[in-house]
């Protein structure tokens, strides 16, 4: 994945589920790692 696609993709998971920027890794599970609710990996 490009830097600015990435970059841009984790601006939003940290905007929308509220979490450090350093949660957000590669292998990262939504659910498991970053709280997100079934609710929020639909937004």
């Amino acid at each position: 994945m490009s830097q600015d696609v990435e970059s841009k993709v984790k601006a939003i998971i940290i905007d929308k589920l509220g979490v450090d920027e350093s949660e957000v890794v590669a292998d990262a599970n939504f659910t498991n790692d970053l709280g997100a609710d079934s609710l929020d990996t639909v937004e």
